[in-house]
Protein backbone atom coordinates (compact mmCIF):
# COMPACT_ATOMS: atom_id res chain seq x y z
CA UNK A 1 0.00 0.00 0.00
CA UNK A 2 2.79 2.53 0.87
CA UNK A 3 4.31 2.27 -2.85
CA UNK A 4 0.78 2.46 -4.43
CA UNK A 5 0.27 5.93 -2.98
CA UNK A 6 3.33 7.01 -5.25
CA UNK A 7 1.55 5.56 -8.58
CA UNK A 8 -1.69 7.56 -7.19
CA UNK A 9 0.72 10.52 -6.81
CA UNK A 10 2.39 10.03 -10.41
CA UNK A 11 -1.13 9.71 -11.71
CA UNK A 12 -2.88 13.20 -10.27
CA UNK A 13 0.03 15.16 -11.35
CA UNK A 14 -1.87 17.88 -13.52
CA UNK A 15 -0.66 18.39 -17.35
CA UNK A 16 1.17 15.07 -17.35
CA UNK A 17 -1.29 12.38 -18.53
CA UNK A 18 -0.60 8.83 -19.20
CA UNK A 19 1.84 9.93 -22.21
CA UNK A 20 3.77 12.12 -19.62
CA UNK A 21 3.34 9.60 -16.97
CA UNK A 22 4.95 6.78 -19.00
CA UNK A 23 7.78 9.07 -20.11
CA UNK A 24 8.70 9.75 -15.99
CA UNK A 25 9.01 6.29 -15.67
CA UNK A 26 10.62 5.15 -18.50
CA UNK A 27 13.35 7.98 -16.65
CA UNK A 28 13.04 6.88 -12.98
CA UNK A 29 12.00 3.57 -13.20
CA UNK A 30 9.32 3.62 -10.29
CA UNK A 31 6.75 6.46 -9.17
CA UNK A 32 8.86 6.44 -6.03
CA UNK A 33 12.14 7.60 -7.00
CA UNK A 34 10.23 10.10 -8.96
CA UNK A 35 8.45 11.51 -6.23
CA UNK A 36 11.71 11.98 -4.67
CA UNK A 37 13.38 13.78 -7.67
CA UNK A 38 14.31 17.20 -7.74
CA UNK A 39 14.23 19.83 -10.13
CA UNK A 40 17.34 19.51 -11.86
CA UNK A 41 16.07 15.87 -12.08
CA UNK A 42 12.81 16.96 -13.97
CA UNK A 43 14.75 19.44 -16.30
CA UNK A 44 16.03 16.22 -18.33
CA UNK A 45 12.49 14.96 -18.93
CA UNK A 46 10.99 15.46 -22.46
CA UNK A 47 8.07 17.73 -20.97
CA UNK A 48 6.67 21.46 -20.86
CA UNK A 49 7.20 23.19 -18.57
CA UNK A 50 4.09 23.21 -16.58
CA UNK A 51 4.19 19.35 -16.44
CA UNK A 52 7.72 19.77 -15.17
CA UNK A 53 6.24 21.94 -12.12
CA UNK A 54 3.39 19.95 -11.12
CA UNK A 55 6.08 17.05 -9.95
CA UNK A 56 7.32 19.13 -7.49
CA UNK A 57 4.52 19.03 -6.16
CA UNK A 58 4.71 16.58 -3.11
CA UNK A 59 1.28 16.35 -1.10
CA UNK A 60 -0.04 13.49 -1.00
CA UNK A 61 -3.23 14.82 0.31
CA UNK A 62 -5.26 13.67 -3.11
CA UNK A 63 -3.57 9.92 -3.43
CA UNK A 64 -4.66 9.13 0.35
CA UNK A 65 -8.06 10.81 -0.52
CA UNK A 66 -8.24 8.38 -3.22
CA UNK A 67 -7.16 5.25 -1.23
CA UNK A 68 -9.59 6.09 1.29
CA UNK A 69 -12.24 5.79 -1.57
CA UNK A 70 -10.92 2.94 -3.06
CA UNK A 71 -10.81 0.98 0.46
CA UNK A 72 -14.43 2.40 1.16
CA UNK A 73 -15.88 1.90 -2.36
CA UNK A 74 -14.18 -1.69 -2.41
CA UNK A 75 -12.44 -1.05 -5.73
CA UNK A 76 -8.91 -2.30 -6.64
CA UNK A 77 -5.96 0.19 -8.23
CA UNK A 78 -3.80 -1.94 -11.15
CA UNK A 79 -0.60 -0.50 -11.92
CA UNK A 80 1.48 -0.62 -14.98
CA UNK A 81 3.82 -3.02 -13.31
CA UNK A 82 1.80 -5.27 -11.35
CA UNK A 83 2.50 -8.78 -12.66
CA UNK A 84 -1.41 -8.99 -13.05
CA UNK A 85 -1.84 -5.84 -15.92
CA UNK A 86 -3.18 -7.28 -19.44
CA UNK A 87 0.23 -7.95 -22.03
CA UNK A 88 -2.20 -7.11 -24.28
CA UNK A 89 -3.11 -3.61 -22.95
CA UNK A 90 0.63 -3.49 -22.25
CA UNK A 91 1.28 -3.50 -25.90
CA UNK A 92 -0.86 -1.07 -27.20
CA UNK A 93 0.60 2.94 -28.03
CA UNK A 94 -0.09 4.65 -24.72
CA UNK A 95 -1.22 2.19 -22.39
CA UNK A 96 -2.49 3.64 -18.95
CA UNK A 97 -0.61 3.74 -16.05
CA UNK A 98 -3.27 2.59 -13.62
CA UNK A 99 -6.54 0.86 -13.70
CA UNK A 100 -9.37 1.28 -10.79
CA UNK A 101 -11.30 -2.14 -10.89
CA UNK A 102 -14.69 -2.98 -9.58
CA UNK A 103 -16.20 -5.95 -9.05
CA UNK A 104 -14.37 -9.59 -10.62
CA UNK A 105 -10.50 -10.08 -11.61
CA UNK A 106 -10.38 -11.37 -14.80
CA UNK A 107 -7.04 -12.63 -16.77
CA UNK A 108 -7.57 -10.80 -19.83
CA UNK A 109 -4.97 -12.39 -21.64
CA UNK A 110 -6.72 -15.47 -21.15
CA UNK A 111 -10.11 -14.53 -22.15
CA UNK A 112 -11.89 -15.03 -25.68
CA UNK A 113 -13.44 -10.66 -25.25
CA UNK A 114 -14.82 -9.26 -27.89
CA UNK A 115 -16.17 -5.52 -27.89
CA UNK A 116 -19.72 -4.18 -28.78
CA UNK A 117 -19.97 -0.74 -29.90
CA UNK A 118 -22.17 1.74 -31.74
CA UNK A 119 -23.91 4.95 -31.62
CA UNK A 120 -25.95 6.39 -28.46
CA UNK A 121 -29.24 7.34 -30.68
CA UNK A 122 -29.09 4.09 -32.47
CA UNK A 123 -32.55 3.03 -34.10
CA UNK A 124 -34.92 0.44 -32.65
CA UNK A 125 -33.38 -2.54 -34.92
CA UNK A 126 -29.85 -1.33 -33.79
CA UNK A 127 -31.33 -2.08 -29.78
CA UNK A 128 -32.33 -5.10 -30.63
CA UNK A 129 -29.26 -6.32 -32.83
CA UNK A 130 -26.94 -4.85 -29.73
CA UNK A 131 -29.12 -7.15 -27.18
CA UNK A 132 -29.23 -10.31 -29.67
CA UNK A 133 -25.22 -10.22 -29.87
CA UNK A 134 -23.94 -9.09 -26.45
CA UNK A 135 -26.53 -12.26 -25.72
CA UNK A 136 -25.48 -14.78 -27.65
CA UNK A 137 -21.36 -13.34 -27.30
CA UNK A 138 -22.33 -14.64 -23.85
CA UNK A 139 -24.13 -17.53 -23.74
CA UNK A 140 -21.41 -18.85 -25.99
CA UNK A 141 -18.08 -17.96 -23.52
CA UNK A 142 -16.73 -14.48 -24.72
CA UNK A 143 -16.07 -11.74 -22.42
CA UNK A 144 -18.17 -8.71 -23.57
CA UNK A 145 -16.72 -5.37 -23.38
CA UNK A 146 -18.31 -2.48 -24.03
CA UNK A 147 -18.95 1.31 -22.33
CA UNK A 148 -22.30 1.50 -20.54
CA UNK A 149 -23.57 4.66 -22.27
CA UNK A 150 -27.11 5.22 -23.76
CA UNK A 151 -27.44 3.08 -26.98
CA UNK A 152 -25.82 0.39 -28.64
CA UNK A 153 -23.17 0.08 -26.06
CA UNK A 154 -25.84 -0.64 -22.41
CA UNK A 155 -27.84 -2.55 -24.99
CA UNK A 156 -25.20 -4.84 -25.64
CA UNK A 157 -23.94 -4.97 -21.86
CA UNK A 158 -27.92 -5.72 -21.34
CA UNK A 159 -27.88 -8.69 -23.81
CA UNK A 160 -24.61 -9.90 -22.03
CA UNK A 161 -26.13 -9.77 -18.61
CA UNK A 162 -29.30 -11.89 -19.76
CA UNK A 163 -26.88 -14.27 -21.80
CA UNK A 164 -25.46 -15.01 -18.38
CA UNK A 165 -21.73 -14.29 -19.29
CA UNK A 166 -19.30 -12.11 -18.16
CA UNK A 167 -19.27 -8.58 -19.15
CA UNK A 168 -16.78 -5.83 -18.29
CA UNK A 169 -17.79 -1.72 -18.90
CA UNK A 170 -14.89 0.69 -19.30
CA UNK A 171 -15.99 4.11 -18.21
CA UNK A 172 -14.95 7.78 -19.02
CA UNK A 173 -15.25 8.57 -15.34
CA UNK A 174 -15.57 6.88 -11.42
CA UNK A 175 -16.76 3.98 -11.45
CA UNK A 176 -18.86 5.44 -8.56
CA UNK A 177 -20.23 7.99 -10.53
CA UNK A 178 -23.02 6.82 -12.35
CA UNK A 179 -23.78 8.13 -15.72
CA UNK A 180 -26.22 8.47 -17.61
CA UNK A 181 -28.49 8.82 -14.78
CA UNK A 182 -31.16 6.54 -16.55
CA UNK A 183 -28.59 3.13 -16.76
CA UNK A 184 -27.36 3.80 -12.90
CA UNK A 185 -28.82 0.05 -12.09
CA UNK A 186 -26.33 -1.43 -15.07
CA UNK A 187 -23.65 -0.38 -12.20
CA UNK A 188 -24.51 -2.67 -9.47
CA UNK A 189 -25.42 -5.81 -12.24
CA UNK A 190 -22.33 -5.10 -14.09
CA UNK A 191 -19.86 -4.99 -11.22
CA UNK A 192 -21.95 -8.22 -9.88
CA UNK A 193 -21.70 -10.22 -12.69
CA UNK A 194 -18.23 -9.15 -14.42
CA UNK A 195 -16.31 -6.02 -13.55
CA UNK A 196 -16.28 -1.97 -13.71
CA UNK A 197 -12.83 -0.47 -15.26
CA UNK A 198 -11.21 2.81 -15.37
CA UNK A 199 -8.29 4.68 -15.77
CA UNK A 200 -9.80 7.76 -13.48
CA UNK A 201 -9.93 7.97 -9.76
CA UNK A 202 -13.07 7.41 -7.86
CA UNK A 203 -15.77 10.66 -7.75
CA UNK A 204 -14.42 11.82 -11.60
CA UNK A 205 -16.88 12.86 -13.41
CA UNK A 206 -17.78 11.52 -16.91
CA UNK A 207 -16.39 14.39 -19.24
CA UNK A 208 -16.44 14.53 -22.79
CA UNK A 209 -12.57 14.54 -23.25
CA UNK A 210 -12.19 11.41 -21.53
CA UNK A 211 -14.11 9.27 -24.06
CA UNK A 212 -12.01 9.35 -26.70
CA UNK A 213 -8.74 7.60 -24.75
CA UNK A 214 -11.09 5.48 -22.83
CA UNK A 215 -12.18 3.88 -26.43
CA UNK A 216 -8.30 2.66 -26.66
CA UNK A 217 -8.56 0.83 -23.57
CA UNK A 218 -12.29 -0.74 -24.87
CA UNK A 219 -10.40 -2.20 -28.26
CA UNK A 220 -6.99 -2.80 -26.18
CA UNK A 221 -8.22 -5.11 -23.74
CA UNK A 222 -10.04 -7.36 -26.69
CA UNK A 223 -9.19 -9.43 -29.31
CA UNK A 224 -11.93 -7.88 -31.82
CA UNK A 225 -14.43 -4.82 -31.87
CA UNK A 226 -17.74 -5.00 -33.05
CA UNK A 227 -19.85 -2.85 -34.81
CA UNK A 228 -23.09 -2.27 -34.97
CA UNK A 229 -24.79 0.98 -35.98
CA UNK A 230 -22.28 3.86 -36.74
CA UNK A 231 -21.84 7.26 -38.77
CA UNK A 232 -18.54 7.71 -40.51
CA UNK A 233 -17.89 10.06 -37.65
CA UNK A 234 -17.99 9.74 -34.15
CA UNK A 235 -16.90 7.34 -30.77
CA UNK A 236 -17.48 4.45 -32.79
CA UNK A 237 -15.17 4.93 -35.19
CA UNK A 238 -12.30 6.39 -33.09
CA UNK A 239 -12.55 3.03 -31.43
CA UNK A 240 -12.29 1.34 -34.60
CA UNK A 241 -9.35 3.34 -35.83
CA UNK A 242 -7.85 2.12 -31.89
CA UNK A 243 -8.25 -1.14 -32.91
CA UNK A 244 -6.65 -0.98 -36.45
CA UNK A 245 -3.72 -0.02 -34.85
CA UNK A 246 -3.57 -2.27 -32.34
CA UNK A 247 -4.05 -4.80 -34.75
CA UNK A 248 -7.28 -5.94 -33.83
CA UNK A 249 -9.84 -7.73 -35.53
CA UNK A 250 -12.95 -5.20 -36.86
CA UNK A 251 -16.31 -6.83 -36.99
CA UNK A 252 -19.36 -4.93 -38.49
CA UNK A 253 -23.40 -5.55 -39.08
CA UNK A 254 -24.36 -4.39 -42.75
CA UNK A 255 -27.03 -2.28 -42.39
CA UNK A 256 -29.78 -1.61 -45.26
CA UNK A 257 -28.79 0.95 -47.51
CA UNK A 258 -32.10 2.79 -46.75
CA UNK A 259 -30.68 3.41 -43.31
CA UNK A 260 -29.36 7.03 -42.15
CA UNK A 261 -27.34 4.85 -39.81
CA UNK A 262 -25.55 2.48 -42.25
CA UNK A 263 -22.93 4.99 -43.46
CA UNK A 264 -20.59 3.84 -41.32
CA UNK A 265 -20.46 0.13 -40.96
CA UNK A 266 -21.41 -0.04 -44.30
CA UNK A 267 -18.23 2.04 -44.95
CA UNK A 268 -15.87 0.04 -42.89
CA UNK A 269 -17.31 -3.27 -44.86
CA UNK A 270 -16.80 -1.62 -48.67
CA UNK A 271 -13.45 -0.01 -47.54
CA UNK A 272 -12.41 -3.86 -46.03
CA UNK A 273 -11.14 -2.38 -42.64
CA UNK A 274 -14.00 -4.73 -41.37
CA UNK A 275 -15.46 -7.93 -41.87
CA UNK A 276 -18.97 -8.72 -42.45
CA UNK A 277 -20.73 -10.64 -39.49
CA UNK A 278 -24.31 -11.34 -39.10
CA UNK A 279 -24.35 -13.58 -36.37
CA UNK A 280 -21.61 -14.11 -32.69
CA UNK A 281 -20.87 -17.39 -34.51
CA UNK A 282 -19.39 -15.42 -37.16
CA UNK A 283 -17.13 -13.34 -34.89
CA UNK A 284 -16.20 -16.29 -32.89
CA UNK A 285 -15.38 -19.39 -34.96
CA UNK A 286 -11.63 -17.20 -35.12
CA UNK A 287 -11.10 -17.58 -31.90
CA UNK A 288 -12.63 -21.14 -31.38
CA UNK A 289 -9.24 -22.92 -31.74
CA UNK A 290 -7.26 -20.41 -29.18
CA UNK A 291 -9.90 -20.65 -26.74
CA UNK A 292 -11.80 -24.39 -26.64
CA UNK A 293 -12.28 -24.47 -22.96
CA UNK A 294 -13.98 -20.85 -23.09
CA UNK A 295 -15.67 -21.29 -27.02
CA UNK A 296 -17.66 -24.34 -26.84
CA UNK A 297 -19.70 -25.35 -29.32
CA UNK A 298 -22.52 -24.89 -27.15
CA UNK A 299 -25.90 -25.12 -28.67
CA UNK A 300 -27.75 -22.14 -29.22
CA UNK A 301 -30.36 -21.08 -26.87
CA UNK A 302 -33.62 -21.82 -28.19
CA UNK A 303 -35.73 -18.78 -29.82
CA UNK A 304 -38.00 -18.54 -27.07
CA UNK A 305 -35.84 -18.43 -24.11
CA UNK A 306 -33.73 -15.61 -25.85
CA UNK A 307 -37.03 -13.59 -26.29
CA UNK A 308 -38.01 -13.91 -22.95
CA UNK A 309 -34.64 -13.23 -21.11
CA UNK A 310 -34.67 -9.86 -23.87
CA UNK A 311 -38.39 -9.09 -23.03
CA UNK A 312 -38.04 -8.17 -19.70
CA UNK A 313 -37.55 -4.65 -18.81
CA UNK A 314 -36.78 -3.74 -22.06
CA UNK A 315 -36.10 0.25 -22.79
CA UNK A 316 -38.62 2.31 -25.26
CA UNK A 317 -36.32 3.61 -27.55
CA UNK A 318 -35.61 7.22 -27.91
CA UNK A 319 -37.01 9.86 -29.74
CA UNK A 320 -34.17 10.87 -32.15
CA UNK A 321 -32.29 13.82 -31.93
CA UNK A 322 -30.84 15.16 -34.70
CA UNK A 323 -26.79 15.45 -35.26
CA UNK A 324 -25.02 18.51 -35.03
CA UNK A 325 -21.78 18.17 -37.21
CA UNK A 326 -19.40 21.04 -37.13
CA UNK A 327 -19.46 23.53 -40.14
CA UNK A 328 -16.41 22.81 -42.67
CA UNK A 329 -13.60 24.66 -43.14
CA UNK A 330 -13.93 27.46 -46.32
CA UNK A 331 -11.43 26.80 -48.71
CA UNK A 332 -7.87 28.80 -48.48
CA UNK A 333 -8.63 29.25 -44.11
CA UNK A 334 -7.30 25.98 -43.74
CA UNK A 335 -6.24 25.40 -40.00
CA UNK A 336 -2.20 25.81 -39.41
CA UNK A 337 -0.93 22.84 -37.07
CA UNK A 338 2.90 24.04 -36.20
CA UNK A 339 4.92 21.95 -35.91
CA UNK A 340 5.43 21.38 -32.05
CA UNK A 341 1.65 20.62 -32.16
CA UNK A 342 1.86 18.15 -35.14
CA UNK A 343 3.05 14.67 -33.58
CA UNK A 344 1.10 15.20 -30.54
CA UNK A 345 -2.06 15.73 -32.70
CA UNK A 346 -1.89 13.27 -35.33
CA UNK A 347 0.40 10.17 -35.52
CA UNK A 348 2.83 9.31 -38.46
CA UNK A 349 0.58 7.58 -40.67
CA UNK A 350 -2.19 10.37 -40.33
CA UNK A 351 1.01 13.30 -40.87
CA UNK A 352 1.97 11.13 -44.11
CA UNK A 353 -1.53 11.62 -45.60
CA UNK A 354 -1.97 15.21 -44.46
CA UNK A 355 0.96 15.89 -46.60
CA UNK A 356 -0.46 13.57 -49.55
CA UNK A 357 -3.48 15.15 -49.59
CA UNK A 358 -2.02 18.42 -48.98
CA UNK A 359 -2.75 20.45 -52.40
CA UNK A 360 -5.16 18.30 -54.07
CA UNK A 361 -7.70 15.97 -53.38
CA UNK A 362 -6.23 11.96 -53.70
CA UNK A 363 -7.97 9.01 -53.99
CA UNK A 364 -6.70 6.20 -50.93
CA UNK A 365 -5.03 4.23 -53.75
CA UNK A 366 -3.12 7.48 -54.72
CA UNK A 367 -2.11 8.12 -51.44
CA UNK A 368 -0.99 4.53 -50.65
CA UNK A 369 1.41 4.99 -54.21
CA UNK A 370 2.92 8.64 -53.16
CA UNK A 371 3.07 7.45 -49.45
CA UNK A 372 4.11 4.02 -49.99
CA UNK A 373 2.10 3.01 -46.41
CA UNK A 374 0.00 0.03 -46.84
CA UNK A 375 -3.28 0.36 -47.78
CA UNK A 376 -5.07 -0.81 -44.65
CA UNK A 377 -3.07 1.86 -42.63
CA UNK A 378 -4.14 4.35 -44.80
CA UNK A 379 -7.60 3.36 -44.72
CA UNK A 380 -7.54 3.77 -41.01
CA UNK A 381 -5.61 6.78 -40.89
CA UNK A 382 -8.17 8.77 -43.16
CA UNK A 383 -11.11 7.18 -41.38
CA UNK A 384 -9.43 8.95 -37.62
CA UNK A 385 -8.51 12.44 -39.64
CA UNK A 386 -12.06 12.35 -40.93
CA UNK A 387 -13.36 12.25 -37.40
CA UNK A 388 -10.96 14.50 -36.28
CA UNK A 389 -12.30 16.49 -39.02
CA UNK A 390 -8.81 17.21 -40.69
CA UNK A 391 -9.87 15.33 -43.59
CA UNK A 392 -13.32 15.72 -46.02
CA UNK A 393 -14.21 13.07 -48.71
CA UNK A 394 -14.94 15.04 -51.93
CA UNK A 395 -16.79 13.44 -55.10
CA UNK A 396 -15.24 10.39 -56.59
CA UNK A 397 -13.93 9.12 -52.91
CA UNK A 398 -11.06 11.58 -53.11
CA UNK A 399 -9.52 12.76 -49.65
CA UNK A 400 -8.15 16.55 -49.08
CA UNK A 401 -6.52 17.71 -46.05
CA UNK A 402 -8.71 20.50 -44.20
CA UNK A 403 -5.44 21.21 -41.40
CA UNK A 404 -2.02 23.04 -43.12
CA UNK A 405 0.86 21.53 -41.53
CA UNK A 406 3.71 23.86 -40.50
CA UNK A 407 7.09 23.10 -42.42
Amino acid sequence: MAELKYWLWLTTRKGLGPAGALTVLDHFGTPERAFYGEEGDFGLLPLDSFARRSLLDKSMDEPNRILGDCDRLGVRVMTFQDAGYPQRLRQIGLPPVVLYIKGKAFRFDEEPAIAVVGMRRCSAKGVEWAEKMGLDLASKGALVVSGIAEGVDCHAIRGALSGGGPVVSLLAGGVDVKFPYENRFYYDDVAAAGALISEYPPGTPHKGAHFKPRNRIISGLCLGVLAIECEVQGGTMLTVGHALEQGREVYALPVGPDEGRARGTNRLIHDNMARLVESAEDVLEDYVDLYPSKLAKLAPLPPEVARARLSQGVDKPRRERPVQRPPREEPGKRELVPRARQRDRFTDDELSVLAAAAKSALTADEIVERTQIPAKRILSAITMLQVQGAVEERPGRRFYALVELEG
